[in-house]
C-alpha cells in the first residue's frame, strides 16, 4: 500500500458537474482529493481486504443471530426494549439487506482491524461505485496511470443486481433529508441503480411519510409505500413516534430492523468475546466492564451510539492524544483497544470495505489530517498496481 502523487486531472470539476457528484466539495471545504491515490497490491485487495471482510461480516451474523435470542444483549447494544421485537422478527424472517461498510485500519503491514460496522446508513457509496471507477479510466486513457492498472470496485453491477432481487412488487421508495446534500447524493444514486434494475421508484422527504388507519407507512398520497430505502439510522427511527409501527407495517425496509444490532457499538465487545483471538478483531470492552483495565491506558472510548467520529476519544499510554465532541454518550461507551492508524505523509487512511447482500464488492479511503476520521474527512481514490 502506498500513497502517490498524481496530480488532478485538469477538468475534473467539470467532470463532476457532467456526472452529478455535485458534493465534492462541502461548504466551501474540499471532499473529494484526487492530487494524490492510495495503490494496492492485488494480494493486499484479495488477501487483507476482501477476504477479511467476507470473514467478519460472517462473524457479524453470527452475532446478530445469538443477539436476538437474548435480551441482555439487545439491552447493550443501546436498542430501546419496545423495537426488540421488530428487531428479533426481522432477522427471524431473514429480511434481506442491501449494503453496508465496514471500517478497517490498514496500511499494508499486518491484517486489518475492524474499527467499527456502518452497517445501516453508510454514505460515500456514489463516489466509491462510479466517480473514483471514472477516475481510474479518465487517468488510464490520459496515460497518466500504467496499463493493467485497476481497482476493487464491482459495487454498481451489484447494487443493481441485489435490489432486483430484494425489492417486491417492482416499486421502491426512497427517503432522506432532502435538504442534507451527501445524503441526497447517496439517495440520488441508488435511486438510479434501482431503475437500472426495473424498478419503479419514488424519492420522499423523510418528512412526507406518514402513516394510515391501519398503521401502514403510506406515501403523500396516501398510498401504502410496500418497500422503503430510508437513510435514517433505526437507533432514531425507533424513538420516532412512527418507530412503534415499523414490525407490524408490512413494508419492507432497506435497511431491515436487524441491522441495528451490528450499527450499534456495543457490536465491538460482543464480537471480541466471541473471537478473542480473531486476527481482525480489536480487543474490546463495554467501558462498564472491570476487564477493560486489560487495555491499560492506550485505547479509544466510543459512545455505544455515535456517528462520523463524534464524542470519541483517544488515550495513548494514559495521555489523551485526539478527542471529537459531539451530542453522543448518553447511553454508555466502549473501550476499544488502540489501532494505530497508518501515516502516510501526514494523514491517516481509513479503509471503508462495502458489503452488498453478504459478499465483499469495492472499498473506498477517507483520509484525515487527524487521528478521528470526521466528516471533515476526504475521500481519495484508489489503484490496483499490475
Amino acid at each position: 500500500m502506498r500513497r502517490l502523487r498524481l496530480g488532478e486531472r485538469p477538468e475534473w470539476r467539470e467532470t463532476a458537474a457532467a456526472a452529478g457528484f455535485h458534493f465534492h466539495s462541502v461548504g466551501g471545504a474540499p471532499y473529494w482529493d484526487e492530487s494524490h491515490a492510495y495503490a494496492f497490491s492485488l494480494a493486499e485487495i484479495e488477501r487483507d481486504i476482501e477476504a477479511a471482510s467476507a470473514d467478519l461480516h460472517a462473524l457479524c451474523l453470527a452475532f446478530v443471530d445469538r443477539a436476538v435470542g437474548d435480551e441482555r444483549v439487545l439491552a447493550s447494544l443501546g436498542l430501546p426494549e419496545p423495537a426488540w421485537d421488530a428487531v428479533r422478527a426481522s432477522w427471524r424472517r431473514r429480511d434481506p439487506s442491501l449494503y453496508g461498510r465496514l471500517d478497517l485500519s490498514y496500511g499494508g503491514a499486518g491484517p486489518a482491524k475492524l474499527l467499527e460496522y456502518n452497517a445501516d446508513t453508510p454514505t460515500a457509496l456514489y463516489e466509491s461505485a462510479v466517480f473514483q471507477w471514472l477516475w481510474l479510466e479518465q487517468m488510464l486513457a490520459a496515460g497518466r496511470l500504467p496499463a493493467g492498472a485497476d481497482q476493487f470496485n464491482i459495487l454498481h453491477e451489484r447494487l443493481i443486481g441485489r435490489l432486483r432481487a430484494v425489492v417486491p412488487g417492482g416499486h421502491l421508495a426512497l427517503a432522506c433529508d432532502a435538504d442534507a446534500p451527501e445524503d441526497r447524493g447517496t439517495v440520488a444514486y441508488l435511486e438510479d441503480c434501482a431503475r437500472q434494475a426495473d424498478l419503479a421508484t419514488r424519492f420522499l422527504d423523510l418528512a412526507e411519510i406518514g402513516l394510515d388507519g391501519d398503521g401502514r407507512f403510506v406515501d403523500p398520497d396516501r398510498q401504502v409505500i410496500p418497500a422503503l430505502f430510508k437513510l435514517y439510522p433505526w437507533e432514531w427511527a425507533f424513538r420516532d413516534p412512527f418507530g412503534s409501527r415499523v414490525g407490524d407495517a408490512g413494508t419492507r425496509f432497506l435497511e431491515p430492523p436487524w441491522k441495528a444490532v451490528l450499527s450499534s457499538k456495543g457490536l465491538l465487545p460482543h464480537l471480541h468475546a466471541m473471537a478473542p483471538h480473531h486476527p481482525n478483531l480489536l480487543p474490546a470492552y463495554f467501558e462498564s466492564d472491570p476487564a477493560s483495565s486489560a487495555l491499560g491506558g492506550s485505547f479509544v472510548r466510543k459512545p455505544i451510539l455515535s456517528r462520523e467520529g463524534a464524542n470519541i476519544e483517544i488515550r495513548r499510554d494514559g495521555a489523551l492524544v485526539a478527542a471529537c465532541g459531539g451530542p453522543y454518550g448518553a447511553e454508555g461507551s466502549v473501550l476499544q483497544g488502540l489501532a494505530e492508524l497508518s501515516d502516510f505523509d501526514g494523514r491517516y487512511p481509513v479503509i471503508g470495505s462495502w458489503i452488498v447482500g453478504d459478499e465483499p464488492a469495492g472499498l473506498c479511503i477517507r483520509e484525515s489530517a487527524g487521528l478521528i476520521t470526521t466528516d471533515g474527512a476526504l475521500f481519495v481514490p484508489h489503484l490496483i498496481l499490475p
